[in-house]
């Protein structure tokens, strides 16, 4: 309670110095070299974080700094393991999106390759021309049905061979 009354009370006298031109410089300047006492503090500290000027700390400043950077450095670990654990999620996502997609094209192949089966069993069925020989290789697995299609050499021969160079 003391502390707010003392806050209070300061603001109060701050706020009457700022009415009086002069007094408002000086506050300003007090201002300022508050801020300035600040930032060398800060810039200190940022060193000893970095482990530079270490020389003028006593062994118990030592440990409270390394203990400051325990807590950070297990701050800094948390955040990147939450990083990595959601990163995993949305890859995890991503592969059962893609495993579903390559189920639905492998149905299609699958219904094409029959379709083409069929198309060839008819046109095998239907086919007349002696010069085309058409071979079927069923196994039992529908998916590695394969077909093959060979040219054949006609039954006559009418044409000359050319003759040889001699040597």
């Amino acid at each position: 309670m003391k502390s707010v009354i003392d806050r209070y009370n300061k603001s109060k006298i701050e706020q009457q110095q700022l009415l009086n031109p002069a007094s408002e410089v000086k506050f300003w300047q007090r201002e300022a070299a508050v801020l300035r006492q600040e930032l060398h503090a800060l810039q200190e500290n940022h060193r000893q974080i970095m482990g530079e000027q270490l020389n003028g700390l006593s062994v118990n400043e030592l440990n409270n700094l390394e203990n400051q950077l325990e807590i950070s450095l297990r701050g800094i670990r948390t955040k990147k393991e939450q990083m990595m654990n959601h990163e995993i999620q949305e890859l995890s996502q991503k592969r059962n999106l893609i495993y579903q997609e390559n189920l639905e094209l492998s149905r299609k192949v699958q219904r094409i390759h029959q379709e083409n089966v069929e198309l060839y069993k008819k046109a095998y069925t239907s086919s007349t021309n002696g010069f085309i020989q058409r071979e079927l290789a069923v196994a039992d697995d529908e998916s590695n049905t394969q077909i093959r299609l060979q040219l054949s050499q006609p039954d006559h021969f009418d044409y000359e061979t050319p003759p040889r160079a001699s040597q």
